[in-house]
This record gives structure tokens, C-alpha cells and sequence, in this order.
């Protein structure tokens, strides 16, 4: 069995990013541990619904800095899926998140595009009944 377990974001500073995404997009610290023989922290995050969670990279060069808030390009990073959109939507408005794109209802689900406070694009996204994608579960 195969899973992928973390993915990377590089971020500016630890604790802003924390602020962020356990602050405004309601995501769980899972651990936030100092590692001194590297001079750097190991900062794990994760939404509530489970999944693949999130580790925060502060960039420790310049050629790092550059990827921070463009981690794709420019398209969408990540897609950020829930059991119901027009509450997280609401929600983070309200936590002023800044979206690029508004709701929108397509054949498999409501999405809207978000912005984290880097500027990385992110998918929010309800999948319609019966997509395979749906079934929201635990791992």
C-alpha cells in the first residue's frame, strides 16, 4: 500500500503560515517540533477531515524564496476538498481569504479558487453526488 503522506510548502516564516492555515482555513497543528542540529523547525499541519497533511518549509535560500507563492506556476497547487462548500466558502471570506475565482457549479462539484497568503492557488471543492470522489473518507 501507497499513500502520499505530507507535501511541501515552502513558506516565508513558520508562524505566520501556522496563523494561516490553522487560523483562517481552520486546519489542525499536528506538530511543531525544533530540530537544532538542522537550525530549523519541523511544522506539520493538516485539515480536520484527514488526508494528506501539509509541512511547512521556511526557505533557507534564495532559489527557495523564489518558489514561495508560485509553488506550481501558477496554476492551481492544491485541491482542498469538502463535505460542504458554502460553509468553508462563507467561512473563509469571513477569515478574509482571498478568492480568485468565485463559485462555480460544474459536473463534478461546486469549486471556487483560493489564495493562500502567499499567493499559491488552491481549489476549494464539494464534489457532486455520486462523482467517485465524493465518498469523503478518513485515512
Amino acid at each position: 500500500m501507497q499513500r502520499i503522506a505530507h507535501v511541501m510548502v515552502v513558506v516565508r516564516d513558520y508562524d505566520e503560515a501556522i496563523a494561516f492555515y490553522c487560523g483562517k482555513l481552520g486546519f489542525e497543528l499536528i506538530e511543531d517540533s525544533y530540530q537544532p542540529e538542522q537550525g530549523k523547525r519541523w511544522v506539520v499541519v493538516a485539515p480536520p477531515g484527514g488526508g494528506a497533511s501539509l509541512v511547512l518549509g521556511r526557505a533557507s535560500n534564495e532559489e527557495q524564496a523564489a518558489a514561495i507563492g508560485n509553488q506550481t506556476g501558477g496554476r492551481v497547487f492544491l485541491f482542498l476538498q469538502t463535505d460542504d462548500f458554502e460553509r468553508d466558502y462563507h467561512r473563509y471570506r469571513d477569515e478574509g481569504v482571498e478568492f480568485a475565482r468565485a463559485p462555480k457549479v460544474m459536473d463534478y462539484g461546486t469549486v471556487a479558487v483560493f489564495r493562500d497568503l502567499y499567493g499559491n492557488q488552491w481549489d476549494l471543492i464539494e464534489f457532486a453526488k455520486g462523482h467517485p470522489l465524493a465518498t469523503m473518507t478518513s485515512s
